[in-house]
């Protein structure tokens, strides 16, 4: 396996489940996070891709929203020389225009003090939705073809790829969605198309070290054979 990705849900309903606010939940989440991290580590799993921050998550509270930027920055750059030291390269993919300009400078540093390392690449989707991330890479084509860069005949399934916030990044092997709800919910819908996909009752605050890896082992006696 090449590419493992997240969908991380269910923090908020495990802190109900605990009688804790629902930030309590987000915070940990980040715990799950780390031990995603240590599995593709152990695994040698080189990309790993996390839903962080959809754009349907802005409607939710300005409270909310503001601890899930200042919690995702925070711990990012509270756990970068530890991250640095285990090689992990990390990039935020999602429409940069939206990125909160309170979280930017956090964001710039990890990016630059993680850039070049190549144990695991972390990918956070951030203000990212799959949707959005077609309609840009089909403006940036139409672009190119009326600037005579490209031609209709051109236009291919790799030169779609080749324009999304994912670009240089293998699809997904396999597709994790905690919180026992089924549905992709507008994430990596191009790069999904031959995913393995599992999806897991527990919330994601409960995923340990052993219930990720448990779900790697799983994908292993999985025979794919892409429409063959």
């Amino acid at each position: 396996m090449q590419h493992l990705a997240i969908i991380p849900d269910g923090n908020r309903r495990w802190a109900r489940q605990n009688k804790l606010q629902s930030l309590f939940g987000h915070r940990r989440g980040m715990d799950a996070v780390l031990s995603a991290i240590e599995v593709c580590l152990k695994n040698d799993i080189k990309y790993l891709s996390i839903y962080t921050f959809s754009l349907e998550n802005f409607r939710r509270t300005e409270e909310e929203r503001s601890y899930l930027f200042e919690l995702l920055s925070d711990g990012l750059v509270q756990e970068l020389s530890r991250l640095v030291q285990q090689g992990i390269n990390i990039k935020f993919l999602g429409d940069t225009s939206l990125f909160p300009e309170k979280v930017q400078q956090s964001i710039n540093q990890v990016q630059s003090a993680t850039q070049g390392l190549d144990c695991l690449y972390l990918n956070l989707l951030f203000c990212y939705g799959a949707q959005q991330e077609i309609a840009y890479a089909a403006r940036r084509l139409a672009q190119k073809v009326t600037q005579g860069i490209l031609s209709l005949e051109q236009i291919t399934e790799e030169a779609v790829g080749r324009e999304l916030w994912t670009s240089g990044i293998p699809n997904p092997d396999l597709i994790i969605r905690t919180g026992g709800v089924v549905r992709l919910s507008n994430f990596l819908l191009f790069q999904a198309a031959y995913s393995e996909f599992k999806f897991v009752d527990a919330f994601w605050p409960d995923m340990t070290f052993e219930k990720i890896q448990e779900c790697i082992d799983e994908f292993k006696s999985v025979k794919r054979n892409f429409g063959w």
